[in-house]
Formats: C-alpha cells, sequence, structure tokens
C-alpha cells in the first residue's frame, strides 16, 4: 500500500492510464468478437448459396441421388459412379489354343424358326405433299407392335427405297464393294464416321492363317473420314484393304447424327453381308486382340447362344443410364425423356439384381462387342433394336432391355439364347482405346 500510495504521489496520472488501458483492451476484444462473427456470417452466407450448387453439380458423382420416378408407389435410389473413374482390367479367359480342328457344333443351327422379310420400297401416301423418304421407313405404331412377334412376316429394317425419283436407301456402297460383301460368311466389321476415331487394326500376332484367309474384316468410312486416315498415313493399297481391313467408302449417310449412322453397320450386318453366319461387331475403340473363331466358339457355340454382348462395366438399370446421358449432355434431354416415357409405359420395370426371376445379369450393354450368329431370332432382334434407334435416340444401351424384355414377353414359347458377358471378359479379347474426337451431342 505504501508503494502504491508512493507512486501515485509520484505519477498522479498512471492509475487513470492504467484503467484506459484496461477498456482498451476491452474494446479492442470486443471488436475482435465483432470481426469473427461478421466473417462466420460471410461464410454461412456463402455457403448457403453456392454450396447447393457444388454439391448439386460439381460432386454429383460422390452422392446417391434419389430419382422421383414411380415405380409400384416407391422412390427408387440410384448410384452414381465415383469422381475418380476406376480402372477395367481384362479377366482371363479360357479360349481354345488354335482354331485347328475346329468345327461348328452338329446341332447349334437348332434355334427358333421363322421367316423374315424387309420392306424394300414405300410409296407415297395419297395426297401426302410433305413425304420425305427415311431409311427406315415410316414405321407405325400398329407396325411396330405386330413386328415384335418371332414369326414369318415382312418389317422394316433399314434400307427402304422411296417413290421413283427418290430411290435411293441412303447408305449408299460401291458395287464392288457389295460383290465382295455377298461373299462373306464370316464377318469382323467396324465403322469410323465424322473421322471420331483412329484406325485400329486387328493385332495380326493374334490372328490365325485360316482367319485371315476366310474371316471378312470390314471398316465402313465416308469421304471425310478416309481423308482423315490418308493424312494419318493410312493409305488403302490397290486393293481397297488397311492392313486386314477392307475399307468399303459409304455415301449418302442417312443421318446427320453420326452415332445414328454408325448402328447401320453395327445391327444390320445380316443385311449388309446377306451370305453371312456368323458377325462380330467392333466399336471403332476397340482393337482385335483375339481370333474371330475362337471368338464365335468361346461366346456362342460353347454357352449355345445365337447373341451375345457385354453387360455395362458400371450401370445396370436402365433409370441410371437415362439420368447419366443427361447429366453429360449426351442427347437431347426432352427426346431423352419421351422415350423413357414410351418404354415405362409399356412395362420396362426396374432392374433388380436380387430378383431370381430377372432374365438378365444387367438391363444395361457395354455395347461396343456383339458376337451374332445369323439366325432368325438373332436376326429379328437386330431389326427390332435398330428400329428403336432409328424411331428415337442413338442411345442404344437405353433401348436394349426394352426390346429384349419386349421380344421375350411376347413369345414365352420361342426362346432367345443371348449371352450377356462379364464386361471384364470383352476386355480380353478387345483392347478399349481412347477416341480421337468426341462427337457433339446431338439436338435432334
Amino acid at each position: 500500500m505504501t508503494f502504491l500510495k508512493h507512486s501515485t504521489e509520484l505519477f498522479p496520472n498512471s492509475y487513470r492510464a492504467v484503467s484506459r488501458g484496461k477498456r482498451f483492451g476491452g474494446f479492442c476484444k470486443l471488436r475482435f468478437l465483432q470481426w469473427v462473427f461478421l466473417l462466420a456470417a460471410l461464410f454461412l452466407t456463402y455457403f448457403a448459396t453456392f454450396g447447393v450448387n457444388i454439391f448439386s453439380h460439381g460432386d454429383l458423382d460422390s452422392r446417391v441421388l434419389l430419382l422421383r420416378e414411380v415405380h409400384h408407389g416407391t422412390p427408387i435410389v440410384v448410384k452414381q459412379p465415383s469422381k475418380h473413374r476406376k480402372q477395367y482390367r481384362p479377366c482371363e479367359i479360357q479360349l481354345l489354343d488354335s482354331v485347328n480342328g475346329l468345327v461348328e457344333p452338329k446341332d447349334f443351327t437348332n434355334f427358333t424358326q421363322f421367316s423374315l422379310d424387309y420392306i424394300e420400297k414405300e410409296d407415297k401416301p395419297f395426297r401426302s405433299n410433305n413425304f420425305e423418304p427415311r431409311f427406315g421407313g415410316h414405321q407405325t405404331l400398329q407396325e411396330r407392335e405386330k413386328s415384335f412377334y418371332a414369326a414369318n412376316q415382312t418389317l422394316h429394317c433399314g434400307f427402304v427405297k422411296g417413290p421413283p425419283g427418290l430411290s435411293s436407301t441412303l447408305f449408299d456402297l460401291d458395287e464392288n464393294d457389295k460383290a465382295y460383301m455377298n461373299t462373306c460368311v464370316i464377318v469382323v466389321s467396324s465403322c469410323i464416321f465424322g473421322s471420331t476415331d483412329y484406325l485400329r487394326r486387328p493385332d495380326r500376332r493374334m490372328i490365325s492363317e485360316y482367319s485371315k484367309k476366310n474371316v471378312c474384316f470390314v471398316m465402313f468410312v465416308e469421304k471425310q473420314t478416309l481423308s482423315t486416315l490418308s493424312s494419318d498415313g493410312n493409305i488403302p493399297n490397290d486393293r481397297g484393304y488397311m492392313g486386314l481391313w477392307r475399307i468399303v467408302v459409304v455415301r449418302n449417310l442417312p443421318y446427320k447424327d453420326m452415332r445414328k449412322t454408325g448402328k447401320v453397320p453395327k445391327f444390320l450386318s445380316h443385311r449388309l453381308f446377306p451370305s453371312s453366319r456368323y458377325s462380330i461387331w467392333l466399336d471403332s475403340k476397340l482393337r482385335l486382340i483375339a481370333d474371330p473363331m475362337l471368338i464365335i466358339e468361346y461366346f456362342l457355340w460353347r454357352t449355345r447362344s445365337e447373341y451375345a454382348i457385354s453387360n455395362h462395366y458400371e450401370r445396370h438399370c436402365v433409370w441410371e443410364e437415362v439420368l447419366r446421358n443427361k447429366r453429360l449432355n449426351k442427347y437431347n434431354h426432352t427426346a431423352i425423356d419421351e422415350q423413357f416415357a414410351v418404354y415405362q409405359s409399356d412395362g420396362l420395370t426396374v432392374f433388380d439384381p436380387e430378383d431370381p426371376s430377372t432374365p438378365l445379369p444387367s438391363y444395361v450393354p457395354e455395347g461396343s462387342f456383339i458376337i451374332r450368329a445369323h439366325t432368325p431370332m438373332s436376326n429379328l432382334f437386330s431389326c427390332l433394336w435398330f428400329n428403336e434407334v432409328d424411331r428415337f435416340t442413338s442411345r442404344d444401351q437405353l433401348s436394349f432391355a426394352y426390346t429384349y424384355l419386349k421380344l421375350r414377353r411376347m413369345n414365352p414359347d420361342k426362346p432367345f439364347h443371348l449371352n450377356m458377358f462379364k464386361d471384364c471378359e470383352r476386355r480380353a479379347t478387345a483392347k478399349t482405346l481412347k477416341h480421337r474426337l468426341l462427337s457433339p451431342p446431338s439436338t435432334t
């Protein structure tokens, strides 16, 4: 106390200064807390405003989305793939060691038998001034419904000619190429339209001498793609070949959408190669790394199947595929919605892997690799699937399950032997490479 008194006497303003210092410190702490609360409020406001968008768009893949499509009154939960794409690798498959001694099973062609003919020409309807010929024809809804019956019939399946003066079917081929294609019994085919890919040559080391001599390898292109391939150093020889590929140039493409044009050789190999008994379709992103005859033996003969296609490596439900196509703007959203609404109204159901009655391991195919025996049921399914693509969108993964299930439902006593195999098996026979250029999404 003596020291305090002495000090205040010596410094009469010191106590006042200390008091002011305390008040100043309290004031600073108050202002600091105010700033902290203000910054917190600003952060919360920003998060509330923009955070929703972050989770709604930028991080869509990491969420579980609830699609409000009604299925028996129950919302459907659809998981989206991870933002970080997984690496998918081939699995080991037991192909035969050699084609030597390979013989088609005697009873292999014992499948459902009926006769198919195709509409080759359409006349202009009476009093119709706006008639325009279409490659797929003008199939009515009644004709569409009837075409699903596995019975003797004449149906739309592309290559439909118009009235006199408009007789071109589009997808026109040189007569020499057509003559060559008429001789093919076993076919490996692919296409590049719109210069969207590089030329992927089959691995010759894996192709037997038998297949090199007896299997037709046909690559369909149009002039623009041929020019692009030539600038890459890929020039056909005097016989029209680039390696094993016979290059067939298509004139008058039937669709503006190059993806839809590509469905012609993909689905209609039985029409392009009328003498063929087997065909293998390769998307242009694939390189064949196994012998075609060994592929046919493994996927068709060994499983007693007339059609083989791999399931998708990520998605198995059409609902998921619809969402994915719309999110990535693969096609016009309204067109996708209209197609999906038709399929739902006609009985398409959600894929349920737990249901033992589910007829396929997946309702979404990978679609880039198809092995076919050209049987009546296989040819009918190919025509039906093509007609769905022609009528609706070019996204054929949306129409696969509907087409298969409807064909199966309408022909309960006529089985269609379809082998849907694992995608890793596809990767063991055909190597997946990147596209040169991704086509812009179609708006039609």
